[in-house]
């Protein structure tokens, strides 16, 4: 599997809102930054994911505009245009922003080590 099959795996299991999908996909020494704060380590990504998927029900995820800005046969980083929609209190919300991520191979297996996902302001 390359970086690029990652995010397009990470793409698909994220949608099903069970991070233990993800953390196989992760690595243990991850570092994400949301708007809501930084999470380093799984437990501390799993808490923040969870809750985001508490508040918006029928989350729906995806990526557009993916530009691999590095590549190497041992890191990776992408830059993209995240988009989700979903419902807040029974209403239909949508949003969308910036991403990028950074990969590392750990061993012979591609992990995301960073994610910085910051919304478009309104």
């Amino acid at each position: 599997m390359t970086a690029r099959d990652l995010l397009k795996k990470y793409e698909v299991e994220i949608n099903k809102n069970n991070f233990d999908l993800l953390t196989p996909l992760i690595s243990n020494n991850c570092k994400f930054w949301f708007t809501s704060g930084t999470f380093q380590g799984h437990e501390q990504c799993r808490r923040a994911f969870e809750k985001t998927w508490n508040m918006i029900k029928d989350e729906k995820y995806w990526l557009t505009d993916v530009e691999w800005i590095a590549e190497s046969e041992t890191t990776s980083v992408c830059t993209y245009t995240f988009h989700w929609t979903g419902l807040i209190e029974d209403k239909p919300y949508e949003g969308k922003g910036r991403g990028t991520s950074c990969f590392r191979k750990e061993q012979d297996d591609w992990k995301i080590v960073h994610e910085h996902l910051s919304h478009f302001p309104k």
